[in-house]
């Protein structure tokens, strides 16, 4: 399915979604080709992961190096329009875990995202924004866990109220990551 028309028919949860959702539409209907890649220096498509295990007790979180925080997995687009094959391809390429699957095909999550100037592969990245948009995914928590070393220190599952605990970063904690985990407690 176009990604424009998932987008346009996501349910919002929250304020906070119906908001970015408009904003994120809105770049996707004048930059289509362009906002799929990071050549887009102002704003582009990103995707993300919240992973849980299979009784959904537990959420797979990586220590991400260039935030010093635990956090989501995923990454850009890079060109692909398929955002949940992005997300799972990030999960898998960000903790070595093959044995993924989509709870839903659906849209999970909706956010605008603000990523601060700063340095990677010796190159400075100038502060932007990612259109994220993200998916449920479920995992097996007994399979074996690798770390991405140019991207992260650690990969680690949690409770879901210590995954909020674990990231240093209020706003995802306050509005992301307590989103995420309070949409758990209702599919």
């Amino acid at each position: 399915m176009d990604i424009i028309k998932q987008v346009a028919e996501y349910q919002p949860y929250n304020e906070q979604e119906k908001n970015d959702k408009i904003g994120i539409l809105r770049q996707l209907q004048t930059n289509q080709e362009d906002i799929f890649s990071r050549d887009n220096k102002i704003s582009h498509i990103t995707a993300s992961a919240w992973v849980v295990n299979s009784d959904k007790t537990k959420v797979l979180m990586v220590y991400h190096n260039l935030y010093n925080s635990w956090s989501w997995l995923g990454g850009h687009a890079d060109g692909d329009k398929n955002l949940l094959a992005v997300a799972m391809r990030e999960v898998r390429e960000e903790s070595g875990l093959t044995q993924i699957r989509p709870v839903s095909n659906d849209i999970y999550s909706l956010e605008i995202l603000t990523v601060d100037g700063h340095e990677k592969k010796n190159r400075y990245v100038s502060s932007h924004l990612h259109l994220n948009v993200t998916y449920l995914l479920e995992a097996n928590e007994e399979e074996t866990l690798s770390i991405k070393p140019d991207e992260n220190s650690g990969v680690s599952w949690f409770n879901l109220d210590e995954a909020i605990l674990a990231s240093t970063e209020p706003w995802f904690q306050k509005r992301i990551y307590s989103k995420l985990n309070e949409k758990i407690a209702i599919l």
